[in-house]
């Protein structure tokens, strides 16, 4: 049977970028190994992308000058990069049509006449951004695949001070994209949905039959064996009488939780049975910095700042647990990296990352408010470091799971099956992903 022709719409797709773009580009790729695949992206993505070594022949860069005012605009009103993310995504699904308006000038003929049996819009992410090619592809008959898609997670109770810190104004307005133009018809004509949270597929398919019965729940993010080496090598035992390695990784802004974590391994920091690497940067670097100066720690917390992606493995490697008390998390594809490398994964059980680990692959911690957290999670941690050997097999096991399910090319073989479903018209049964993520 021949390779079946997609046309790949990710206008955030660069090899050199991180959460979504990376996204774009690795879940574009994959699929360009089973599908006889053709990227189209925005043109700021080409030289990377070239650099990256793809066939020039085998992706179309489109320039799209409105995203690169929504980019400064959002800049300016989020003063910087850091926070705010409500304000980016809103300001870029603006800007959004402009890139399908030319997608559809450059490829109306060659859709039209049959090239592609089907076309999948990875990105954006967002469930709320509608699709101009919807109404366009159902007239000539070509299946549209939108997603994963992925967001809206509201703040959990108790938060609003984190919330404000985080210059998530714009949040409180959100439930305005159900009047965007375009975004019911968006849903009703894509042939099939990919979900990626518990809470999208739920705000998405909420009493709708016809959306539930095209939806299929599929968390976003994958890992590349090629860009991890070390997935490929089991992870040391912990040597008995040393103190346990933690890391953590992400922005340091408010809701990742740098600074619960850093208070909940307090006591284990000081009495020489943990030592912590707080991996990345952000507002609230000082202010981590000064808690550790001030309660004496400094032998046991390093503060290596920003690191490079291609980076970022040798210093988790380095550590055994990777905590993440990130109190709204869309996708969590960190914790997949920490997994993959061994390391055993402490999370909060609400949003994305807690989706990603089934038993026996990590420590769940129940969402509460901040002391609760801070409780909870200090409790986890003691509960780890008296059983370093329990550590190491929950970590074998979270490494295993995410070889097997979690890797670019796993996913994209899953999103085959999907391709075939769709093609058959999303018949009962949905699929099977290997991995059950509807219970």
């Amino acid at each position: 049977m021949r390779k079946l022709r997609v046309l790949i719409i990710a206008e955030a797709a660069n090899p050199d970028l991180t959460s979504v773009a990376l996204i774009g580009y690795s879940l574009s790729q994959a699929l360009a190994e089973v599908c006889e695949a053709h990227l189209v992206t925005e043109s700021r993505n080409e030289d990377c992308l070239l650099k990256a070594g793809v066939d020039p022949r085998t992706f179309t860069a489109i320039t799209n000058p409105a995203q690169r005012v929504a980019f400064r605009i959002a800049t300016f009103l989020r003063g910087g990069t850091s926070l705010g993310w409500t304000i980016h995504s809103a300001l870029t699904t603006l800007a959004y049509p402009l890139f399908e308006h030319k997608v559809w000038r450059h490829f109306s003929a060659r859709l039209a006449n049959g090239e592609f049996d089907m076309v999948h819009r990875i990105t954006p992410l967002s469930p709320t951004t509608p699709s101009l090619l919807a109404k366009k592809l159902a007239r000539l008959g070509v299946p549209l695949i939108l997603g994963p898609l992925n967001g809206g997670i509201p703040w959990p109770s108790g938060y609003d001070q984190v919330r404000r810190a985080e210059r998530e104004w714009l949040g409180y307005f959100r439930d305005l994209y159900r009047i965007l133009p375009g975004l019911k018809a968006t849903r009703k004509l894509a042939t099939s949905l990919i979900l990626a949270s518990r809470h999208t597929y739920d705000e998405v398919t909420a009493g709708s039959a016809d959306l539930e019965k095209k939806s299929i729940w599929l968390p976003e993010n994958a890992i590349d064996p090629a860009r991890f080496p070390e997935v490929h090598c089991e992870p040391a035992a912990p040597i008995a009488g040393s103190p346990l390695r933690v890391a953590f990784l992400g922005r340091l802004v408010p809701y990742k939780g740098a600074d619960i974590l850093l208070e909940s391994a307090t006591p284990l920091l000081r009495e020489g049975k943990m030592t912590l690497e707080i991996i990345g940067d952000g507002p609230q670097m000082p202010e981590l910095k000064a808690f550790v100066e001030r309660e004496n720690l400094g032998a046991a917390v390093q503060f290596p700042g920003w690191v490079a992606h291609d980076q970022v493995r040798r210093h988790l490697a380095n550590a055994q647990i990777f905590a993440f008390p990130s109190i709204r998390e869309f996708g969590g594809g960190v914790v997949l990296e920490a997994m993959a490398l061994g390391l055993t994964p402490v999370v909060i059980d609400y949003g994305g990352p807690a989706e990603l680990i089934p038993e026996g692959c990590g420590v769940i911690v129940p969402i509460g408010s901040r002391q609760e957290l801070i409780h909870s999670f200090r409790s986890a941690l003691i509960r780890l470091t008296e059983d370093p050997a329990g550590v190491h097999a929950i970590g074998l096991h979270a490494q295993h799971h995410v070889r097997t399910h979690f890797t670019w090319q796993a996913k994209a073989l899953q999103l085959l099956k999907v391709y075939a479903w769709a093609l058959e018209g999303c018949p009962a049964p949905k699929p099977d992903l290997l991995v059950d993520f509807s219970d």
